[in-house]
C-alpha cells in the first residue's frame, strides 16, 4: 500500500482551511499543470457530452513525459477551464486534483512547503477556515497522488 508520509506527519492534528468563494487564487496561476485519471477524463468527456477521444483530442495536450494534461489558454497561460469571473466553468466535474487542492503531496511535505501554499491560498488559516482532520487531508493526497501519476495513451481504451 502506498504510503506519501511517514505514519507521523507534522499536520497530525489536522489544518486550519476553507474555500473562499469566488477566489479562484489556486487556478489562477499562469503555466500550471492539471494532471488528469482516466476517471477524470471520463467524467470531463460525459460532461461534454463527447466521445472520450474526441474530448482529449480537443482540451488535452502530452505533457513532456507523455502524461495527458489538461491544455491551457495561450493568451494567459491559465486552465482552459478557469474563466474571467474567476470561477471554473466545469466546478461540478473537474478533475480530482483540482478537488484536492490545497492538500496536494508537495505542498504538506514540510512546515515550509504548507507556509509558500500559505502564500498564494488565503483559505489557509483563514480567521473563519475549519480544522481539517488527519483523515480528511490523507483522501486528498491520495487523489492527488493518482492523478499526479497520470495516463499515458497506451493506458487508454478507445
Amino acid at each position: 500500500m502506498f504510503r506519501p508520509f511517514k505514519k507521523r506527519t507534522w499536520w497530525d492534528s489536522g489544518l486550519k482551511f476553507s474555500c473562499i468563494p469566488n477566489c479562484g487564487k489556486c487556478c489562477n496561476e499562469p503555466d500550471g499543470i492539471v494532471y488528469l485519471s482516466i476517471k477524470d477524463m471520463s467524467r470531463l468527456a460525459s460532461y461534454h457530452e463527447l466521445p472520450l477521444k474526441e474530448w482529449i483530442n480537443r482540451d488535452c495536450r502530452k505533457s513532456t513525459d507523455g502524461r495527458y494534461v489538461l491544455k491551457i489558454k495561450q493568451e494567459n497561460k491559465k486552465c482552459i477551464y478557469f474563466n474571467e469571473d474567476l470561477n471554473c466553468n466545469v466546478y461540478d466535474s473537474k478533475p480530482d486534483q483540482c478537488s484536492a487542492f490545497p492538500w496536494w503531496n508537495e505542498n504538506l511535505e514540510n512546515k515550509k512547503s504548507w507556509e509558500n501554499t500559505k502564500k498564494i491560498c488565503p483559505g489557509i488559516d483563514h480567521p473563519e477556515a475549519l480544522i481539517i482532520s488527519k483523515k480528511t487531508i490523507k483522501y486528498w493526497v491520495e487523489l492527488d497522488r493518482i492523478s499526479e501519476k497520470g495516463v499515458r495513451e497506451s493506458e487508454i481504451d478507445f
